[in-house]
């Protein structure tokens, strides 16, 4: 049972150093920084970055824009609020000198009855 278990663990560590191995071959094999294709990618990544910057910026300058208009309707309805309580004061203001010019007419009418 012994000799089994050294065999496994013989295993995964010949397995472990074939591993590390192949990563360090793959790392080596990794084309160097002046190489054209990575000069090329690092340029498409860089242009795909701009782009998506420029995108960003419209969208935000789209968000400030709606903000604006929003705000600018949000005015104007609370000015065209606050004339209408102001012509409906006006109005209550005028329905009661109306009234009360009528209760006075009718004092004055009662008044002139007595005499």
């Amino acid at each position: 049972m012994a000799g089994f278990k050294d065999q496994q663990f013989d295993k995964r560590r010949g397995a472990s150093a074939e591993a590390k191995r192949a990563m360090l071959e793959k790392f080596k094999a990794r084309p160097a920084e002046d190489d054209p294709t990575v000069v090329a990618r690092r340029a498409e990544r860089q242009r795909i970055a701009e782009e998506r910057a420029a995108r960003e910026a419209a969208r935000e300058a789209a968000r400030q824009e709606e903000k604006t208009r929003q705000e600018a309707e949000a005015a104007e309805a609370r000015e065209r609020a606050e004339r209408e309580a102001a012509e409906a004061a006006e109005r209550e203001a005028a329905a009661e000198a109306e009234r009360k010019a009528a209760r006075d007419a009718r004092y004055a009418a009662r008044k002139a009855r007595r005499k």
